[in-house]
């Protein structure tokens, strides 16, 4: 008699994260049975588009975009999702911490001193016309000692907390926001790149002790400092991997297609004596006609066949690459990760992904350099465990740890907070069904 399969575990919770990126917008499904083990269900990606440098610029297109690509992943896990947690790389994002403090006297630390401490906090935020997207406490801090992860049982004359605050421009976010509930979704919630990132890729050790995250995206380089278990501070370099395809487009004459395949294929952020001999074709495959035809005009220097020397697109690339770390290294400098102060760079995201980016990054930057992955969780294709998905993995892994934000502090019993309004019951149902009937319609 044949034996039967294993019964599937029982999801307790299930999670749905999108990445609106401006080279791709991918989608994740993450199930967390009973026991607390985080299995991935189903994901699913596509090319972007309506998306430039982090911020929408054209609505219809890119809610057509994230519903396309939720839709495969939700066909992949074979199971329907109605709110999602999405990532903002862009929209200025820009992070500091407010420490604050009461008077205990003495005593024993209770649950109503923090609950008090935390509220006191929430008047201290000032967001001076931005969004606030996070508001959470980091440490608290006992008679000035810091590094207390739970105060309670403690005693102490003075308790204070160190609020960790991220902020990002109202109008961005709000299109950002806006589009995914054109694509007749429910917002979760909004968390900084940065903070989804470090989620997938550092460990509780990295943030605590400082470390440097550098997230490549196509066209936004997010920079971003962790000590202390913070996020302590954050550059937004406007540059990316879509400028390095376009700089071999251009220095080739090339179309942006075939640059991005030249880049991906045989590009390399270091050169080798082997490449002055190797020839990589200009045309993908299908492009040519034949053996020997061609699609529209020769590349720039190119033979009769149309191949470039792979020395020369390398030339190009690493050029392109010299102008980013310079860049990198200014913003890290500009918040105090130089010098003695200094440690390890972890680097993340799909810019990452080029040959030898790790290698040519550390050599520029003076300091030790490893490439950030997310975890190979249960159920994770291996193509999503490589620098270009962490963010969507840590949004995932973020939504599962929920983290407290102050703002839910003192709501009531069980109060969450909730940047965004959520559409329940029928007012869900009609709103969804009104933003088909414009899209359809």
């Amino acid at each position: 008699m044949a034996s039967r399969p294993a019964t599937p575990r029982r999801l307790a919770r299930t999670y749905a994260a999108v990445n609106v990126g401006s080279f791709r917008i991918s989608a994740m499904i993450m199930g967390e049975t009973e026991n607390g083990e985080l299995q991935v269900l189903g994901s699913g990606h596509r090319a972007s588009a309506g998306i430039k440098r982090g911020y929408v610029t054209d609505m219809t297109a890119a809610a057509h975009a994230i519903r396309d690509a939720v839709e495969r992943a939700e066909k992949s896990a074979n199971t329907p999702v109605r709110s999602v947690w999405i990532a903002c790389a862009g929209a200025g994002l820009a992070s500091h911490v407010v420490a604050v403090d009461i008077e205990i006297g003495g005593r024993r630390i209770e649950d109503e001193d923090v609950e008090q401490l935390l509220i006191q906090a929430q008047d201290m935020i000032q967001p001076d016309g931005r969004r606030v997207l996070h508001a959470q406490p980091a440490h608290y801090t006992l008679d000035g000692a810091h590094g207390v992860a739970n105060p309670r049982g403690l005693h102490a004359e003075r308790l204070g907390v160190d609020i960790h605050v991220m902020l990002a421009d109202g109008a961005p976010v709000r299109n950002l926001t806006e589009a995914v509930q054109s694509a007749h979704l429910e917002v979760e919630g909004v968390v900084a790149a940065p903070l989804a990132a470090g989620h997938a890729c550092l460990t509780p050790e990295e943030r605590e002790l400082g470390v440097a995250l550098v997230e490549i995206g196509a066209d936004i380089t997010n920079v971003a400092v962790f000590a202390g278990g913070m996020l302590l501070g954050l550059r937004a370099v406007p540059m990316g991997s879509a400028d390095i395809t376009d700089a071999i487009a251009s220095s080739f004459g090339i179309r942006r297609s075939q640059a991005e395949r030249l880049k991906c294929v045989a590009g390399s952020a270091i050169a080798s004596p082997a490449d002055h001999r190797e020839l990589i074709p200009v045309n993908g495959p299908g492009e040519g006609g034949g053996e020997g035809a061609q699609v529209g005009p020769l590349a720039r220097g190119a033979d009769d066949k149309n191949r470039i020397l792979r020395a020369e697109l390398v030339a190009v690339v690493t050029q392109q690459l010299s102008v980013l770390t310079g860049e990198i290294g200014k913003a890290l400098k500009s918040m105090g990760f130089a010098g003695s102060r200094a440690g390890q760079v972890v680097l993340t995201g799909g810019g990452a992904e080029l040959a030898g980016m790790a290698d040519f990054m550390q050599g520029a930057l003076g300091q030790p350099v490893r490439l950030g992955r997310p975890p190979q969780l249960s159920g994770m294709p291996e193509a999503h465990h490589a620098p270009g998905f962490a963010t969507l993995a840590g949004l995932c892994l973020y939504a599962a740890e929920d983290p407290v934000d102050i703002r839910a502090v003192g709501a009531g019993r069980g109060g969450v907070y909730r940047a965004f309004a959520r559409e329940t019951g029928m007012m869900a149902l009609l709103a969804r069904l009104v933003r088909a009937v414009k899209e359809y319609f």
